[in-house]
């Protein structure tokens, strides 16, 4: 599994930059949620799909939906957002 500066990398080699105060909202988001570099990386995936865009707010609740779900793993973050209809992925 990626740790959430890979996925940050990553992203930056397929051309999507994100700002400096993204990137430290994403690491605050992470600490604020508890959230693991896996679920973390997956809402990150899910708010850019969704909002074609960075969203810190959306990324955020998000994070917090996960968690109060207690969604562990991608895989179930993703059958949740399609549950949900958030995305159709």
């Amino acid at each position: 599994m990626r740790t959430v500066e890979d996925y940050l990398l990553h992203l930056k080699s397929k051309g999507f930059q994100l700002r400096e105060d993204a990137i430290g909202f994403i690491y605050f988001g992470q600490q604020y949620t508890n959230s693991t570099d896996e679920l973390t990386n997956t809402a990150i995936e899910i708010t850019l799909l969704a909002q074609k865009g960075f969203d810190g707010s959306f990324y955020i609740s998000l994070l917090e939906t996960f968690a109060s779900n207690k969604i562990h793993s991608r895989k179930a973050a993703l059958q949740y957002v399609k549950k949900i209809e958030l995305l159709a992925v």
